[in-house]
C-alpha cells in the first residue's frame, strides 16, 4: 500500500507581499511572514467561512473575502519560530475542480503559470486518491486535466 498523497510534495506557491499561500485538494495554506519576535498576543487572527481577517501588532496584514467557503471551525493559524504564522483552512467543496485561482475574491490572484501547475497538481493529487497501489509522485500530467482532469468513475474496474 502506499503512502499517502505528501500535500508538500510539489507544493506549487503563490507568492504575495506578505508572504504565499497553496493549496491541496482539501486545505488552502497560508504563511505569512511577521517580524522576529511576534508573540501569539500580539496576533489578531479571525476565519470564517468566507472571509478572513489578519493583524499584527495592530497592522492589518490581510483581510478580505475568500475566493470560496470553507469550514470554519476546521480552520486554525499558528505561530512557528515566532516569525511565521501558518493558517490553514479547509475547503468546503474537496474536488479536484477546485481548483482556487486566488486567495482572496479580488486580491493575490495566482498568474496564469502558477494556475495552470496548481490545477496539475490537485489533478495528480486526485488521481493518487482514486488509485492508492500507484505512485504518482514522479508523474507528469498533459492533456485535459482542466476542472480536476478526466472522469474515469463510469469506467468499469
Amino acid at each position: 500500500m502506499s503512502a499517502p498523497f505528501e500535500e508538500r510534495s510539489g507544493v506549487v506557491p503563490c507568492g504575495t507581499p506578505w508572504g504565499r499561500w497553496y493549496q491541496t485538494l482539501e486545505e488552502v495554506f497560508i504563511e505569512v511572514r511577521v517580524p522576529p519576535g511576534t508573540r501569539a498576543k500580539d496576533v489578531r487572527c479571525s476565519l470564517q467561512s468566507r472571509h478572513i481577517a489578519l493583524s499584527v501588532r495592530g497592522q492589518e496584514v490581510l483581510q478580505g473575502k475568500l475566493f470560496d467557503s470553507t469550514i470554519t471551525d476546521e480552520g486554525t493559524w499558528t505561530l512557528e519560530d515566532r516569525k511565521l504564522i501558518r493558517i490553514v483552512l479547509m475547503k468546503t467543496n474537496r474536488d479536484a475542480g477546485n481548483c482556487w485561482t486566488s486567495l482572496l475574491e479580488d486580491e493575490y490572484a495566482a498568474d496564469p503559470w502558477v494556475q495552470d501547475q496548481m490545477q496539475r497538481k490537485l489533478t495528480l493529487e486526485r488521481f493518487q486518491r482514486e488509485n492508492p497501489g500507484f505512485d504518482f509522485s514522479g508523474a507528469e500530467i498533459s492533456g485535459n486535466y482542466s476542472k480536476g482532469g478526466p472522469d474515469f468513475s463510469s469506467l468499469e474496474k
